[in-house]
């Protein structure tokens, strides 16, 4: 007689995730109590008066989506100096973009590992691909580090403490060994070890600087994108402590594992680092309009490039159109 199918894993498994999410929510709740936002703030608010300027909107959105894209050109370009293959950049964005699907799960390996998948049917190696999306995972997240330092640099005394000369100076030290070769390669290789991935062969032959200052102005970029994003809406912002409050709330969504996408921990900390500025009534309601802005710029685009390779019949076309 057939033995029932054993469900244990994917009990264990969901029971995993629902505790990540309540972990998520608790953390959220705690951060976000913690600058006073509560109903009676959003309740204060003149709605009537958060009507966007369209121009600006639609290009604080273009910016986002063309850093995006950039975002998969620099992947594309570690491969090729990994000694993967040639991805041309009209190919690299839809990979790139379909595996950000996987941001959306939780934990943080489903984009890596659908970009290695999604890459193999271009000729690249899945241990290239994957250490190609790893070091610009780590590249990126020192990149938008240094961006976000702008938010606890400018951020009241009694806030920050001495965080912000802190992380400055940890920031230098590491573009200090990264400008360095053989740290480079020793930083990269234990940056592998941390996230438990392969480290590619060729690593011994790469130099990481350039990466980070193309990294950089990615994240240049995307700042920048959100600070049109909160003039468009009126509100009167400095564009650097509102700039770099939005990548400095990026790395701490990134850095709290548990949370697909750093839904929640992300908006939490981007009220905390806009509160001192814009007030905690305005930075609630930013934080609100950033994600489904975030979002939709994101997933609009994923969703068409997915519905054209399911249509082109696999991952080998992709990126057909050429």
């Amino acid at each position: 007689m057939a033995r029932p199918p054993h469900r244990g894993g994917s009990l264990k498994t969901w029971l995993i995730r629902m505790g990540q999410l309540a972990l998520t929510a608790l953390v959220t709740w705690y951060v976000v109590g913690r600058v006073g936002l509560d109903w009676t703030e959003f309740q204060r608010l003149d709605l009537a008066e958060w009507q966007p300027n369209l121009v600006l909107l639609a290009a604080s959105a273009a910016m986002l989506l063309s850093a995006m894209f950039m975002n998969a050109a620099l992947w594309a370009r570690v491969v090729r100096d990994l000694g993967g293959a040639h991805i041309p950049v009209k190919q690299a964005v839809p990979l790139f973009m379909i595996a950000n699907l996987g941001r959306y799960l939780p934990g943080k390996v489903w984009q890596i590992a659908g970009l290695a998948a999604l890459a193999s049917s271009r000729g690249v190696r899945p241990i290239t691909a994957t250490g190609a999306a790893v070091l610009g995972q780590g590249l990126s997240i020192l990149a938008a580090t240094s961006i976000g330092l702008g938010a606890l640099l400018t951020a009241p005394e009694e806030s920050v403490g001495p965080w912000g000369m802190v992380a400055a100076a940890l920031v230098a030290l590491a573009v200090l060994l990264i400008a360095i070769p053989p740290s480079f390669r020793a930083g990269a290789r234990l940056w592998f070890r941390i996230v438990r991935t392969e480290a590619p062969p060729q690593l011994a032959s790469v130099h990481g600087l350039q990466w980070l200052a193309l990294y950089t102005l990615n994240w240049v970029v995307l700042a920048l994108s959100f600070w049109v994003l909160v003039i468009s809406f009126g509100v009167s912002a400095e564009i650097v402590p509102v700039a770099s409050a939005f990548a400095a709330a990026y790395v701490a969504g990134y850095l709290f594992i548990p949370a697909p996408a750093g839904v929640g921990i992300r908006e939490g900390m981007l009220i905390v680092f806009l509160t001192p500025h814009l007030g905690v009534g305005v930075a609630g309601a930013l934080a609100v309009i950033a994600r489904i802005w975030t979002t939709v710029v994101e997933l609009v685009p994923a969703a068409l490039f997915w519905v054209r390779h399911v249509a082109a019949g696999g991952a080998g076309e992709v990126a057909s159109h050429e």
